[in-house]
């Protein structure tokens, strides 16, 4: 069983909000988890299917930590709780779900905990950039944390996410009726595997949220840091080879599972269209069209999105479409309909847990005959989760274009010619933002966007129009 003890001393270490939690009614606190984690071995191939299972090898300890966000008024706590298994793609935990959804969160009153559940996060050694782990930037806090390596990342996730429950209860004051498992990239990569063969002996979770997975699961044994290290030159068919695969998420999952796609997550780098699968009694997916792995609104704008800005500001931030330090980049993806749609994915989830209602249905991007996207004559991919981006655009969004083992992760916001704009909109901006908004409730309608979101949605839609 985990031991858990309370962090004391500054604040976390963690690149999540660039404002004070207090000031929306929420407090970050950390914890210090340490037991015995065990290391698993495939007792079964590796189908297409997903139909795997493991066995326990041997056990190695390890000292992590937690970060906590929650209610400070444990009455606005929902009885949801998010846990993040956090990435280190680029060599430092990140939390890209808490970043896509935390408006959702907070207004809901739902408790969100990441857990730094890999080698690399903790003592450095891989990802984008080095030097930023956290036994590297804070030797003072962090020195005492230890990971015996990523084989034994799936049951570090299960044993911390089983101690949280007794930790929000005892000292947050927090009663806790749902636990959801969320990983975005990487992490989803890696929930895929817990999914489909850990998941079943360990029964922590009630749910499982993945955003941009790749066609394969991460195997059993982990990768090794040094594999997750990115650069330009990397030959891009060893990574191909690593990302694409054909690993569905298995038709007998024990709880639901929701997935939530980009196009680049479909058709680029991550190359997950050969895992695409029809939905089930347990299973949905959600292809986004017009959607980037990652995109303007998750690097300028997240972090600073309290949800008391301006409309105004908030479509400066997602406006900034340049890529500082690449060369010859197109404009980045500045449509920040992934953002609104995984509000509502967390959300859906959570229903799903709660009550049994599923998610809608979505239909799936259209391809061509190659594999590719098939687009419409503006070149927006057809088919997809839509939403008013899309659907009443004045630029073409997507999730390819780029070059670069990072850079083709940003996807590509491309503005309408005159010529194209106004045979879209022949009556000029009343009509545009008369059928943006009509796009809104569509989707809102659709289940695919929440409610909540529309009136900042359609105000962010006017202010897209283009300057004469």
């Amino acid at each position: 069983m985990a031991l858990v003890e309370p962090a004391l001393g500054p604040s976390p270490s963690l690149y999540s909000v660039a404002f004070d939690l207090g000031t929306v009614g929420f407090a970050a606190v950390e914890h210090f988890v340490a037991g015995d984690a065990t290391r698993y071995r495939m007792t079964t191939d590796r189908t297409p299917d997903g139909a795997w299972d493991v066995t326990p090898v041997d056990s190695a300890p390890f000292r992590t930590r937690i970060v906590v966000h929650r209610p400070t008024d444990p009455a606005r706590a929902n009885g949801t709780v998010v846990v993040e298994w956090l990435n280190v793609t680029g060599g430092f935990d990140i939390p890209a779900v808490w970043m896509a959804t935390h408006r959702h969160l907070v207004r809901s009153g739902t408790t969100w905990v990441g857990i730094s559940v890999q080698e690399v996060g903790i003592r450095g050694g891989g990802g984008v950039t080095s030097g930023l782990s956290l036994r590297e930037t804070s030797p003072e806090r962090y020195g005492s944390l230890d990971h015996p390596g990523d084989a034994y990342a799936y049951d570090i996730f299960s044993q911390v996410g089983r101690a949280v429950l007794g930790v929000l209860a005892a000292d947050h004051g927090l009663g806790v009726e749902r636990v959801l498992a969320a990983g975005a990239s990487q992490s989803a990569m890696y929930l895929t595997t817990y999914v489909n063969a850990v998941d079943r002996h360990a029964e922590v979770y009630d749910g499982f949220l993945l955003q941009g997975r790749a066609g394969a699961g991460v195997p059993i044994d982990g990768w090794d840091p040094g594999s997750i290290r990115l650069r330009d030159d990397d030959d891009p068919g060893i990574r191909v080879a690593r990302l694409a695969g054909r690993d569905r998420i298995r038709d007998d999952a024990r709880v639901p599972v929701l997935v939530v796609q980009s196009e680049t997550d479909v058709f680029g780098s991550l190359a997950s269209l050969g895992a695409r699968q029809d939905d089930g009694d347990r299973f949905r997916l959600w292809e986004v069209a017009g959607a980037a792995h990652c995109d303007t609104y998750f690097l300028h704008a997240a972090p600073h999105d309290d949800g008391r800005r301006s409309v105004e500001e908030l479509a400066g931030m997602i406006a900034r479409t340049e890529l500082a330090g690449a060369v010859d980049a197109a404009p980045m993806n500045c449509g920040p309909q992934m953002h609104y749609v995984m509000q509502r994915a967390v959300d859906a989830l959570d229903a799903w847990v709660r009550d049994g209602t599923p998610p809608p249905r979505a239909e799936r991007f259209a391809t061509d005959p190659s594999g590719m996207p098939d687009v419409d004559e503006l070149g927006i991919v057809r088919g997809g989760v839509r939403t008013p981006w899309v659907d009443a655009p004045v630029m073409v969004l997507s999730g390819l274009g780029q070059r670069g083992v990072l850079t083709e992760l940003m996807g590509t916001s491309r503005p309408l010619e005159p010529g194209a704009l106004a045979a879209r909109w022949p009556g000029g901006r009343r009509e545009y933002v008369a059928g943006f908004r009509d796009a809104t409730t569509e989707a809102v309608a659709n289940g695919h966007l929440l409610a909540d979101d529309a009136d900042e949605i359609t105000a962010l839609g006017a202010l897209a129009w283009p300057a004469p």
